[in-house]
Protein backbone atom coordinates (compact mmCIF):
# COMPACT_ATOMS: atom_id res chain seq x y z
CA UNK A 1 0.00 0.00 0.00
CA UNK A 2 1.29 3.46 -0.84
CA UNK A 3 2.08 5.73 2.12
CA UNK A 4 -0.51 8.26 0.94
CA UNK A 5 -3.23 5.61 0.68
CA UNK A 6 -2.31 4.30 4.14
CA UNK A 7 -2.60 7.80 5.60
CA UNK A 8 -6.03 8.29 4.05
CA UNK A 9 -7.22 5.00 5.56
CA UNK A 10 -6.24 6.10 9.08
CA UNK A 11 -8.36 9.25 8.66
CA UNK A 12 -11.54 7.31 7.83
CA UNK A 13 -14.48 7.98 10.10
CA UNK A 14 -16.59 5.26 11.67
CA UNK A 15 -20.10 5.07 13.02
CA UNK A 16 -20.29 2.64 15.91
CA UNK A 17 -22.80 1.14 18.30
CA UNK A 18 -21.71 0.12 21.80
CA UNK A 19 -23.76 -1.97 24.18
CA UNK A 20 -23.57 -1.06 27.87
CA UNK A 21 -23.52 -3.44 30.83
CA UNK A 22 -27.22 -2.69 31.32
CA UNK A 23 -28.00 -3.55 27.69
CA UNK A 24 -28.54 -0.02 26.38
CA UNK A 25 -27.20 0.94 22.95
CA UNK A 26 -25.04 4.01 22.29
CA UNK A 27 -24.32 5.31 18.78
CA UNK A 28 -21.42 7.61 17.96
CA UNK A 29 -18.76 8.53 15.41
CA UNK A 30 -14.99 8.71 15.59
CA UNK A 31 -11.86 8.55 13.49
CA UNK A 32 -10.16 6.23 15.99
CA UNK A 33 -12.50 3.66 17.52
CA UNK A 34 -9.91 2.01 19.79
CA UNK A 35 -9.03 5.36 21.38
CA UNK A 36 -12.68 6.39 21.64
CA UNK A 37 -13.75 3.12 23.27
CA UNK A 38 -10.92 3.48 25.79
CA UNK A 39 -12.12 7.03 26.55
CA UNK A 40 -15.64 5.71 27.13
CA UNK A 41 -14.28 2.98 29.43
CA UNK A 42 -12.21 5.33 31.61
CA UNK A 43 -14.77 8.10 31.72
CA UNK A 44 -12.12 10.62 30.69
CA UNK A 45 -13.43 12.48 27.66
CA UNK A 46 -15.98 9.75 27.13
CA UNK A 47 -19.70 10.33 26.63
CA UNK A 48 -21.78 11.18 29.71
CA UNK A 49 -24.10 8.37 28.58
CA UNK A 50 -21.62 5.90 30.12
CA UNK A 51 -21.67 7.49 33.58
CA UNK A 52 -24.78 5.43 34.33
CA UNK A 53 -23.74 2.13 32.76
CA UNK A 54 -20.26 1.20 31.58
CA UNK A 55 -19.59 0.25 27.95
CA UNK A 56 -19.37 -3.49 27.42
CA UNK A 57 -18.70 -4.18 23.75
CA UNK A 58 -18.71 -2.72 20.26
CA UNK A 59 -21.56 -4.38 18.37
CA UNK A 60 -21.42 -2.46 15.10
CA UNK A 61 -18.98 -0.37 13.09
CA UNK A 62 -19.25 1.11 9.63
CA UNK A 63 -16.55 3.15 7.82
CA UNK A 64 -16.97 6.37 5.86
CA UNK A 65 -14.46 8.47 3.91
CA UNK A 66 -15.20 11.68 5.83
CA UNK A 67 -16.85 13.10 8.93
CA UNK A 68 -19.83 14.50 7.03
CA UNK A 69 -20.89 11.11 5.66
CA UNK A 70 -20.38 9.47 9.06
CA UNK A 71 -22.46 12.17 10.79
CA UNK A 72 -25.33 11.70 8.35
CA UNK A 73 -25.33 7.93 8.97
CA UNK A 74 -25.08 8.45 12.74
CA UNK A 75 -28.15 10.70 12.63
CA UNK A 76 -30.13 8.06 10.70
CA UNK A 77 -29.14 5.32 13.13
CA UNK A 78 -29.98 7.45 16.18
CA UNK A 79 -33.50 7.91 14.80
CA UNK A 80 -33.99 4.13 14.60
CA UNK A 81 -35.86 2.19 17.25
CA UNK A 82 -33.97 -0.29 19.39
CA UNK A 83 -35.40 -3.16 17.33
CA UNK A 84 -34.25 -1.53 14.09
CA UNK A 85 -30.76 -1.04 15.53
CA UNK A 86 -30.61 -4.69 16.62
CA UNK A 87 -31.72 -5.77 13.13
CA UNK A 88 -28.96 -3.59 11.62
CA UNK A 89 -26.39 -5.15 13.94
CA UNK A 90 -27.64 -8.64 13.11
CA UNK A 91 -27.57 -8.02 9.36
CA UNK A 92 -23.94 -6.83 9.56
CA UNK A 93 -22.82 -9.76 11.70
CA UNK A 94 -24.27 -12.16 9.12
CA UNK A 95 -21.62 -10.92 6.68
CA UNK A 96 -18.69 -11.30 9.10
Amino acid sequence: MEPCAEKMKSEDWEVYIIQTESGKLYTGITNNLDRRFAAHLTGKKGARFFHFSKPESILFRESFPNRSEASKRECKIKKMSRLQKLALIQSRSAFN
